[in-house]
C-alpha cells in the first residue's frame, strides 16, 4: 500500500473515532506554503489541531514517538498560522493521534502540548 493511501486511511480513521467522541472536524490535510496540519478539529469551545502517526507493527515503536520536538515546534507554528488566518484567538490544544493495526482500529489520542 502506498505511503499516501496508508496516511489517508489513518487520518480518515481518526477523523472518524473524533466524530463519535462529538468533536466537529473543521479541515484535514490544511496546507499553506508553510506549513501543514493533519486534522483541525473543535469540540465545545476548543480547537485541536491533531497530527496523526501510523505504525501497522509494534516493531516499528509507537507513533507518538516519532513526533520529535522539532516537528512540535512546526505543528505549534502551524496552529498559529490557522489561527491568524482564521481570527481565532480562543482555547486551543495540539494532539497526537496513534494509529496501529492492520485495519487502522487501534486509535489513542494524547495531548502533546
Amino acid at each position: 500500500m502506498a505511503k499516501l493511501t496508508t496516511g489517508s486511511r489513518a487520518e480518515a480513521a481518526v477523523a472518524e473515532h473524533l466524530k463519535k467522541d462529538g468533536f466537529n472536524i473543521l479541515n484535514r490535510n490544511w496546507k499553506t506554503k508553510v506549513c501543514e496540519l493533519d486534522i483541525v478539529a473543535r469540540k465545545k469551545d476548543v480547537i485541536y489541531f491533531v497530527e496523526v502517526k501510523y505504525r501497522q507493527a509494534d516493531d516499528q515503536g509507537g507513533g507518538l514517538e516519532h513526533i520529535t520536538p522539532h516537528k512540535l515546534n512546526q505543528l505549534k507554528f502551524a496552529a498559529r498560522i490557522w489561527n491568524q488566518d482564521h481570527n481565532y484567538d480562543g482555547d486551543y490544544r495540539i494532539i497526537g493521534a496513534e494509529v496501529s493495526g492492520s485495519n487502522f482500529s487501534e486509535i489513542n489520542l494524547v495531548e502533546i502540548d
